[in-house]
C-alpha cells in the first residue's frame, strides 16, 4: 500500500460518515503492508490519527491527511497523536477542537479528551462487547472490573441493569465515568464508583454482590499494578466469592501475545464452575491477519448443567 491507496481507502470509508465513532483505517492488525503503525478514526467532528511508530514518510503522511481532511470537509479538526513519543503528545494539525468532545456509539455519548493523555477515554474496538452488556443487563447486578471511564456501566444502565459497581484505581477516570452517566441522563443512584486496586479490595467488592454479570477488561500490563500473565488468574480464582448462581462473565483481553486458549485455561483451572459459551466477533473495520492477536471477548456462564 502507498499513500495514494491509503487516501483512496480513507475516502471510500468516509463516504457514509455519521456522528458515530468509526475507524476509517486500522493498520494495527497487520492487514495492510507497511502501515501497521497507523490508525485513523472519525470521531464525530474530529478526524483523529494515531502514529505508533516514527516512520520515514511521517511528514508526507500528515500532509496527505491534511489534504484529505480539507477536501472532505466533514470534520472541524484534524488531530494527530504521536504515540511513540514520551507522554504520547497530540497536535491539532488543522481546525479547532470544541470545548467538549464526545464519542457517539449506538445512541450513547462518551466524554473524550484528545489532548490530555495517551488514551482519549474510549476504546472503539469494544463496541460489540458493550452491545452484549447492554443486551444482557436487564434486571442484573453488574460488576465492572478495570472500569476505566465506565463505558460498560453506561451500556449496562441503559440496558436496564438494577445496579452497577465500577472498580478502577484511577480516580480521574472514574470522575469521567460519572460524567458519562450524567451525559446520557442515566440514574446515578444505581451506580457505585470504587477507586481501589482490585487485587487488594476483594472484601469491598464482595459487599455489593453477588453479581449476575461480571466484566473483566484489564490492561495487558500496567507497571506496578497488573500483569495479565500472572494477575488475571487471581481474579478468576476469586469469582466464586461474589458471582451469583447463574452469573455471566465477559472476560476480555487485548494482549497480542496471549490467545483465547490462555483465557479458557484460566477458567478451566481456577473457576471450573463456569462453562465457556462463545467468543464475540470483532468489528469488520478492525481487520487483522491473525484473530488470536486481536481483541478477545470471551463469554462464560455459571450454573449450566452439561
Amino acid at each position: 500500500m502507498n499513500l495514494n491507496e491509503l487516501n483512496q481507502q480513507l475516502t471510500t470509508n468516509a463516504q457514509n460518515k455519521t456522528e458515530e465513532y468509526c475507524r476509517l483505517f486500522h493498520g494495527r492488525g497487520n492487514a495492510y503492508e507497511g502501515y501497521n503503525f497507523l490508525t485513523v478514526d472519525s470521531v464525530d467532528k474530529v478526524l483523529f490519527t494515531v502514529l505508533f511508530e516514527l516512520g520515514n514518510e511521517e511528514d508526507a503522511l500528515v500532509s496527505m491527511l491534511r489534504d484529505f481532511y480539507t477536501a472532505e470537509g466533514k470534520w472541524e479538526a484534524l488531530v494527530v497523536q504521536q504515540r511513540y513519543l514520551p507522554s504520547a503528545p497530540s497536535t491539532i494539525i488543522s481546525g479547532e477542537l470544541l470545548e467538549k468532545c464526545f464519542a457517539v456509539e449506538n445512541g450513547l455519548k462518551y466524554t473524550i479528551n484528545f489532548l490530555s493523555a495517551q488514551n482519549i477515554g474510549f476504546f472503539p474496538d469494544m463496541k460489540i462487547g458493550r452491545a452484549f452488556v447492554r443486551n444482557n443487563a436487564k434486571g442484573k447486578n453488574v460488576l465492572n472490573l478495570f472500569s476505566y471511564t465506565c463505558s460498560f456501566s453506561v451500556a449496562a444502565i441503559e440496558g436496564g441493569a438494577t445496579s452497577v459497581v465500577n472498580v478502577d484505581m484511577n480516580k480521574n477516570v472514574l470522575t469521567t465515568g460519572r460524567e458519562n452517566h450524567r451525559l446520557n441522563g442515566l440514574d446515578a443512584k444505581k451506580v457505585q464508583f470504587m477507586p481501589y486496586n482490585i487485587l487488594k479490595s476483594w472484601s469491598r467488592i464482595r459487599k455489593a454482590g453477588p453479581y449476575d454479570l461480571i466484566i473483566i477488561d484489564p490492561p495487558s500490563f500496567q507497571k506496578g499494578s497488573f500483569a495479565a500473565t500472572s494477575d488475571y488468574a487471581k481474579i478468576v480464582r476469586r469469582l466464586h466469592e461474589f458471582a451469583a448462581s447463574e452469573c455471566t462473565v465477559l472476560a476480555a483481553l487485548n494482549a497480542p501475545e496471549l490467545d483465547t486458549v490462555f483465557i479458557k485455561e484460566l477458567f478451566h483451572e481456577n473457576a471450573p464452575e463456569f462453562s465457556y459459551i462463545k467468543r464475540l466477533e470483532n468489528l469488520e473495520n478492525f481487520p487483522t491477519n491473525n484473530e488470536e492477536r486481536s481483541l478477545k471477548n470471551l463469554i462464560f456462564k455459571k450454573g449450566i448443567i452439561s
